[in-house]
């Protein structure tokens, strides 16, 4: 009786470690809070986007990890793309603003991917165009 008693609390504690982290990509965007921003410079394991939000009426810059708890999440960030943060609602108030732990992070908006003359749309090679 007394294992058959442990064995039943065994699983339960087991079955309840194992639904502890379920968070997916729709519960996080539910439930999380988040920022949108601008990136502004990409690094090996942040970047810094440009935010405005009711906080911060005349922008701010914010360093976000890209350490990302979901890993569904939109990673290969570049210049100029739009996104939106999820994180824990910690900023910490430094300058740049700083943004640690995140839980995922969404394209919002690319960017435009023409620059200095060239368009990328073609992934073999570049074709010149004019700019008037």
């Amino acid at each position: 009786m007394k294992r058959l008693a442990a064995l039943i609390l065994a699983l339960i504690f087991v079955f309840g470690l194992v639904g502890c982290n379920n968070r997916n990509m729709n519960y996080i965007i539910k439930h999380e809070p988040s920022v949108t921003g601008t990136v502004e410079e990409v690094h090996d394991n942040y970047m810094i986007i440009y935010l405005k939000t009711d906080g911060y009426p005349n922008g701010a810059r914010c360093a976000v990890s890209l350490n990302v708890e979901n890993k569904d999440s939109y990673t290969d960030v570049a210049v100029g793309d739009e996104v939106i943060v999820y994180y824990n609602g910690e900023i910490a108030e430094s300058y740049p603003l700083r943004i640690n732990t995140v839980y995922a992070i969404n394209l919002k908006a690319p960017a435009s991917r023409e620059a200095e003359g060239f368009c990328f749309r073609q992934a073999r090679r570049s074709v010149p165009i004019k700019i008037r």
